[in-house]
């Protein structure tokens, strides 16, 4: 996989969930092809396993920050951190992202799938836009599927993409209530405005020679991957865990679209897996766009 990585010396990339399985793997793999690799991590210890991983040699090429992607003022200070040590940015990596089973907030009372699948990757976007633009970086939002279909045993009908309206909302907590809170449904909703945060980005950033592309890696067996399972599926979780991509298979997708030369320009795309893939039409619709960028932007200004 890191033979097909061109060298990345005095090149920053920074990767959002570096401590997790994929994350470890994309980390890894850029501070191998010579890149020096930010990344932000709330737990210190899967942070001193990360930089085992990373080993002894290397290490001077791996900054862990201090914070928690989910919460507002952590995000803001990892930004303005990264942005006061590295002048640009040549590569973001928005891995970070989690499945909850269960209806969660945060503490800027956000749903945790908006604060976490969307908030971290939309809000370093936007706050390291400076050093991205000064490093004519490019930007991966690592996606899911799910954001065309919902259903979890895909048998018969047609695909159900989640719904993402919001013509009514004055406020990003007002995404994914309580009531009648589908976790699933909350999971692929988040992924699915991250994609279409990057579409409405994407022609600003192109003007300094930013480009902003989104990856579905394929169904990869990492932690998350556990509550996704259906109920009915679960007591084969090994069986089913088995016919899936490991880690490093569903990094190398990622790390393909944020560094192989010959997709140099190529910007505002969707990516299922290696292939160029498309998205439901509302993540096109340019007054959703407008709203969500408004929301967001009304978000961090507090």
């Amino acid at each position: 996989m890191t033979a097909a990585i061109p060298d990345l010396r005095h090149r920053t990339a920074v990767v959002t969930g570096a401590t997790g399985g994929m994350g470890q793997v994309i980390a890894a793999a850029l501070v191998d092809a010579g890149a020096h690799v930010v990344t932000v991590a709330r737990d210190p210890a899967r942070a001193d396993m990360l930089r085992a991983r990373i080993g002894a040699d290397s290490r001077h090429r791996l900054d862990v920050i201090s914070g928690d992607l989910s919460r507002r003022a952590d995000l803001r200070t990892a930004a303005r951190i990264i942005e006061d040590r590295y002048e640009q940015v040549h590569i973001l990596v928005n891995n970070a992202g989690a499945h909850f089973p269960d209806h969660r907030v945060s503490p800027d009372g956000v749903e945790m799938h908006v604060a976490l699948d969307y908030l971290a990757a939309c809000g370093l976007m936007t706050h390291l836009d400076a050093a991205l633009r000064r490093g004519r970086a490019r930007i991966v939002n690592v996606a899911s599927d799910t954001l065309n279909d919902t259903r979890r045993i895909k048998l018969a009908g047609r695909p159900r993409p989640p719904t993402l309206d919001l013509t009514h909302v004055d406020d990003l907590a007002d995404l994914n209530p309580r009531a009648g809170f589908v976790p699933f449904e909350a999971y692929a909703r988040a992924k699915l405005m991250t994609v279409t945060a990057g579409y409405a980005l994407a022609p600003s950033f192109a003007t300094d020679g930013v480009t902003v592309n989104a990856v579905h890696p394929g169904i990869v067996a990492t932690g998350i991957i556990d509550d996704l399972i259906p109920p009915a599926l679960r007591p084969f979780g090994t069986l089913v865990r088995r016919t899936m991509l490991t880690p490093a298979e569903g990094a190398a997708t990622a790390l393909r679209i944020a560094t192989d030369p010959g997709l140099a320009g190529v910007t505002g795309r969707y990516f299922d897996k290696g292939s160029v893939a498309a998205t439901p039409p509302i993540s096109h619709d340019p007054a959703v766009q407008r709203k969500l960028l408004a929301l967001t932007e009304a978000h961090f200004a507090r």
